[in-house]
């Protein structure tokens, strides 16, 4: 007998996540056809918003703060002779 245990479904394939993704889908429709001055009105600000927000969370994977040694050059990294 195998009893592996089997991982935990995803928030978003549960019944409340499933009922939380249809939520956001009516209220951005809702959003988009009864005010969509609104929502083009706050584009700017959104896309200014979006700038910071980028850095944030795309710098995650460079390793700021991480340790980093250098190491000596070979000669196998120097440019080609001609």
């Amino acid at each position: 007998m195998n009893h592996d245990p089997q991982p935990a479904p995803s928030f978003w394939r549960s019944p409340t996540g499933l009922t939380l993704l249809v939520g956001i889908a009516v209220a951005g429709f809702y959003l988009l056809t009864e005010h969509t001055a609104h929502v083009f009105g706050a584009l700017p600000y959104l896309l200014v918003l979006a700038c910071p927000l980028m850095h944030v969370f795309m710098h995650r994977g460079h390793g700021h703060g991480a340790q980093h040694h250098a190491q000596p050059r070979s000669s196998d990294d120097e440019q080609p002779r001609q």
